[in-house]
C-alpha cells in the first residue's frame, strides 16, 4: 500500500467524483481509476460504490478513509520533523486539549518561542480527554492539555497553574439566574447538558460525581457535549442548562446567557502531558524545556 495511492484515495473520497479528483491531482481519469481498482484488489475489498456521476464510500472505504487520514498525518509530521533536524529552530509542534483558560499560559509560551524562533509552527487540536489521549498515543500529537480528573498513569506531566471553576450556563431571564451560586438541589429536576468528561468514570475519581454524591445518577442529562460552543447554542434554544467550566462560553453583558458557579465551590486542576520515553523533534524539545522552566 503506497502513501501516494492513499492520497489519491482520500482525494476521491473528498471530491466524490473520479473525474474531479483526477483533475485536482493532475492525472488522467483512467489512470486514477486504475490506481483505485489496484488498491481495492490489494485489500481484497470494494472501497467505492460507483454511479454514473459520482462515487460514495462502502463501509470498508469509510474505514480506510479514517486510517488513511491518520497514516498521512503521521507521515507529514515525520517528514516535517526530519526536515527540522537540519535547523533546530524550525519545525511543527502539535498540541491538543480541551476548552480551558489554561491555553492562555500556553499561548504566552507560543508567542515567546515564535518571537525567538519564527520557523516554529504550532498546530492546535481541540477535543476532550479521550480524543486527546488517543491522538497522543498514536503519535499525532506531541503534547496534551487535560482537565482533571484524568488518568495520567501512562504519561509524563506537569501541573499547570490556576484552576477551572465548574458552574452552570443558563439564560439570563430564567428564575435560576437570580441566584449567585447553584446548589445540588437546584439541578435535581432540571434538564441538563453535561460535559462528557464530567460524566465519565476515572481511575482517579470523578470530582463532579463526588460533589453530587448519591444523587448523581438521578440527574436528567438530556445531552452531552465535548465543546462548549455547541452546548451554549443548546442552552439558548431552551434544551437545558449546561454544566461546564467558566470563561468558555460568551456570557458577556450583550449575551443572552450567564454563568453561575456551583456551591460548594468545585474546581479542576490542569496538566500538560506527553508520552513516556517520547523522542521529540528539536522544536518540541524546545517547547518542553520552556514549559518545564515556567511551571515545574
Amino acid at each position: 500500500m503506497e502513501i501516494r495511492v492513499l492520497r489519491y484515495f482520500l482525494t476521491v473520497a473528498r471530491e466524490g467524483n473520479i473525474t474531479a479528483a483526477a483533475n485536482f491531482l493532475h492525472l488522467t481519469q483512467p489512470t486514477l481509476s486504475r490506481q483505485i481498482k489496484d488498491l481495492e484488489k490489494e485489500l481484497g475489498k470494494q472501497l467505492l460504490i460507483r454511479k454514473s456521476h459520482n462515487v460514495s464510500l462502502t463501509p470498508e472505504g469509510m474505514l480506510l478513509r479514517k486510517r488513511a487520514e491518520e497514516i498521512l498525518a503521521m507521515v507529514d509530521k515525520t517528514e516535517a520533523e526530519f526536515t527540522s533536524i537540519e535547523n533546530t529552530v524550525s519545525g511543527d509542534i502539535y498540541v491538543g486539549g480541551g476548552e480551558t483558560q489554561a491555553i492562555r499560559d500556553i499561548a504566552e509560551i507560543i508567542k515567546d518561542l515564535r518571537d525567538d524562533y519564527p520557523g516554529i509552527h504550532f498546530h492546535l487540536y481541540s477535543g476532550n480527554a479521550e480524543d486527546v489521549t488517543e491522538r497522543l498515543d498514536k503519535g499525532l500529537l506531541d503534547f496534551g492539555i487535560l482537565i482533571q480528573p484524568a488518568d495520567l498513569s501512562k504519561y509524563n506531566y506537569i501541573n499547570l497553574p490556576g484552576k477551572d471553576i465548574w458552574g452552570v450556563i443558563m439564560p439570563k431571564d430564567c428564575p435560576l439566574a437570580a441566584k449567585k451560586v447553584i446548589e445540588k438541589k437546584d439541578l435535581l429536576h432540571l434538564p441538563l447538558i453535561f460535559s462528557r468528561q464530567a460524566m465519565s468514570p476515572h481511575p482517579s475519581g470523578n470530582e463532579f460525581a463526588d460533589w453530587f454524591g448519591e444523587d448523581f445518577d438521578k440527574l436528567d442529562v438530556v445531552t452531552t457535549f465535548n465543546l462548549v460552543y455547541n452546548a451554549s447554542i443548546l442552552v439558548e434554544a431552551g434544551v437545558g442548562y449546561a454544566v461546564t467550566l467558566d470563561n468558555l462560553a460568551d456570557t458577556s453583558e450583550d449575551s443572552r446567557l450567564c454563568f453561575r458557579p456551583l456551591s460548594p465551590r468545585l474546581e479542576s486542576g490542569l496538566n500538560i502531558i506527553w508520552k513516556k520515553y517520547q523522542v521529540f523533534s528539536p522544536a518540541a524539545e524546545l517547547f518542553l524545556k520552556e514549559v518545564q522552566k515556567r511551571f515545574s
